[in-house]
């Protein structure tokens, strides 16, 4: 992942509705959900929900499919995993005990 792409995501979430939403999708997994589920689930109108929703598309964390006359909409687990591998890329300087036990350093969560 490029710099610019992990900007992107980032700006994506950076705003409280649109972290729920991405929140919300990831509670839901891979089959995802409706929009209008979504939308009644988190009180938001359908406009502004479209709105979060193509921010997040754009960013690559979410992806829709369509099912019959519902969009439904996913997290893209490979552009997560991505994003947090940028992340913690040189996490610790090669030197995982500093990390206090972070996963992404090999060691176990504490």
């Amino acid at each position: 992942m490029e710099s610019t792409e992990a900007v992107a995501a980032l700006s994506a979430l950076a705003h409280p509705a649109r972290l729920s939403l991405f929140r919300a999708l990831v509670r839901a997994g891979n089959g995802g959900e409706a929009a209008g589920d979504l939308a009644d689930r988190l009180a938001l109108p359908p406009s502004t929900l479209s709105h979060h929703l193509a921010t997040l598309e754009r960013s690559g964390l979410i992806a829709h499919a369509r099912h019959h006359r519902h969009l439904i909409y996913a997290v893209a687990p490979a552009a997560i995993r991505d994003l947090i591998a940028f992340l913690v890329e040189d996490c610790c300087e090669g030197r995982p005990e500093l990390c206090g036990g972070a996963p992404s350093c090999g060691m176990p969560a504490s």
